[in-house]
Order: C-alpha cells, then structure tokens, then sequence
C-alpha cells in the first residue's frame, strides 16, 4: 500500500483536508500527516477519528549533545575540519530541543568561526549564530499555552513566573496590547475587590502601553504583572455575575418592583411607579432597608465577599446593612 506523507498538514484547507477521506477510508494510501500545531485544532475531525495520534517530544540535553559529538565525528564535511566541543549549553539552548535546528546552528557557528582549528564554546555561538527567539506562533497552540501559564502564574500569586512568561511573550513578538487586555480581565476576574487599585492600575497600563508601544512598554507591562501577581486574589465579582446570568436564565423576564420603576409621565405616577420609594441619601447611612430585586427570588445572594482583609471589611458592612437578609 503506497505511503503518502504530507508534512505541516495543518496548512491543508478543511476542503484540501476532506479531500483524502475517501483514499484512507478505503485504504488506497497510508496518511502520515505531521504538524507542529494541535492536530484537535488543526485536522478536521473526520480525518482525526480515522487517524492514531503520536506526540513528538523534544529532544533532552543528553540526546542532542549525542547528535552534536556523532556529527562531529561521522559527518563527511565536518569530520574534515579540526572542531573541538568545549561547550554545548548555547547550541542545546539555541536548538529548543529540535535536532535539526541543532544542526542548523551547528553549521552556521562553524561557519561563521572558520579557521584551521574550531572551538565550540557558549561565546563563540551566541557570536556567530543567529539568536534565537522563543518558540511562540502568535496564531498557533504556543500562543494559547503561553498566555495560559502567564495567567495562572498572576493568579497564583508567583509573580517571578508571571514575569517569566511575560518575557516569553515579548521575545516571540506578541502583540502588548493583547497582553495588556489580558491584564485588565484579569485584575476584574481574579483580584477584584480584593485590591480594587489592580483594575486601576491594569487600565493604566493597558492606556500606558498604547501610547508608549515597545520597547518601552515591556517596563510598564513588568510592573503591572509583578504588582498583580503580587496582590490579594479574588473571583468573588466574577462568580457573582455569573451566578446572576444563570438566575436570568432559570427565572427569565421578572417584573421589575413598581416602587423602583422609572416613572417620567403622569400616568406612570398614578399607576404606581416609583411610589413609597426610599430615597437611600435621606436616611441615616445613606442607607434603606427595601427591597431591590423581584418578589421572587428577594433573599438571593449573588455576591459573596471573598475571604480576604478588604472584602471582609465589605462583608462587615453587608451584613450590618442587611441582617440576616442575605445571610452575610
């Protein structure tokens, strides 16, 4: 049965994709795809579910200085040339656990070194071959595992990760506006009233980092990211919207109480709008005890302060206010 190897088969269309079903479903051909993206991305499902997916790992340091030393011994070019591996760290790191990039820059540091007698070192390398930037594909599975690990490292409060994984992103070239909007979701969903200076701050910065762009911005975007990583955590804002969406949507369209109704005509007024409303600044504390929400789910707590000295202190006033209304 004839093999047909297509390589970076995420670059095939979802038509190009469907094209082959008919070939592997009736076993004319044997299709090897590789990718370097997610194939459950990036592969149409009919074609996954007919395919056995095997995940390439990179390379470990012991396996690539293998390759360097048989290259340099084995090689029908470079075993001409006089080469001495005094150091593998840079060409490992340069490599990012790809053999054949390793050979890549392999060549070219030997190439740019030239002489009678090479010598690999560490320096030597990082003179000759062309930096490398962290792997990081703005529109591939890097780019969402990345972003991921940077707002899971601020949200567990480690904010040497945090910066870490922001300076993945710069060097991959990501976008820092896009970073600095994921700074300014996160300061509402994970830190909130908790510290409510950290939207402040991630607002700032999102406005910052539009007007200064790079380099300079990575400054800003450094500061934000430790100071929020750094900062108490809370989601307590974000489960309480969420909690009342999913209320709207068990109880629907309930009727809005007459006594808080708008009532900007005549007729609105006499039939019952806005009646025996408590204006709240008139009472002592700024405060009345009225009902604010439908007859029928009066009582709901949606909002639950997080255990934290800040929503504490609002926990306190809650339930000051309100009693055993909501249970504070």
């Amino acid at each position: 049965m004839p093999i047909l190897f297509i390589d970076e088969i995420h670059r095939f269309s979802k038509s190009q994709q469907d094209s082959l079903l008919g070939a592997v479903e009736r076993g004319l051909v044997t299709l090897i795809g590789a990718t370097t993206e997610n194939p459950s991305f990036e592969v149409i499902s009919a074609l996954l579910s007919r395919s056995q997916v095997y995940i390439l790992k990179s390379l470990d340091e012991a396996e690539l200085k293998g390759l360097l030393e048989t290259a340099i011994r084995e090689d029908v070019v470079l075993k001409q040339k006089n080469i001495t591996l005094k150091e593998h760290e840079a060409l490992i790191r340069l490599s990012g656990g790809d053999a054949r990039k390793l050979l890549n820059v392999l060549e070219i540091a030997i190439n740019g070194i030239g002489g009678d007698k090479i010598v690999l070192t560490n320096e030597s390398v990082l003179a000759h071959a062309q930096q490398n930037l962290a792997m990081y594909d703005k529109a591939g599975e890097q780019h969402y595992d990345i972003i991921s690990a940077f707002i899971k490292s601020i949200r567990g409060s480690d904010p040497n990760a945090a910066v870490y994984w922001l300076a993945r992103m710069i060097e991959g070239g990501e976008d820092p506006l896009f970073i600095a909007r994921r700074l300014v979701i996160l300061a509402a969903e994970d830190i909130g009233n908790a510290n409510p200076n950290a939207l402040l701050l991630a607002n700032n910065c999102f406005q910052a980092v539009n007007v200064i762009g790079f380099p300079e911005s990575r400054i800003i975007l450094s500061q934000a990211v430790t100071y929020m990583a750094s900062s108490a955590k809370s989601n307590a804002a974000y489960e309480a919207i969420n909690k009342a969406q999913q209320l709207v949507r068990e109880t629907g369209d309930l009727p809005v109480p007459l006594h808080i109704r708008n009532a900007p005509t005549k007729l609105m007024k006499n039939i019952g709008y806005g009646k025996d409303y408590q204006y709240s600044h008139g009472y002592e504390g700024n405060f009345s005890e009225q009902e604010y929400m439908p007859e029928q789910i009066s009582g709901t707590k949606l909002y639950d302060p997080g255990k934290n000295p800040a929503e504490e202190k609002l926990r306190e006033k809650l339930r000051q206010n309100w009693k055993k209304k909501y249970n504070y």
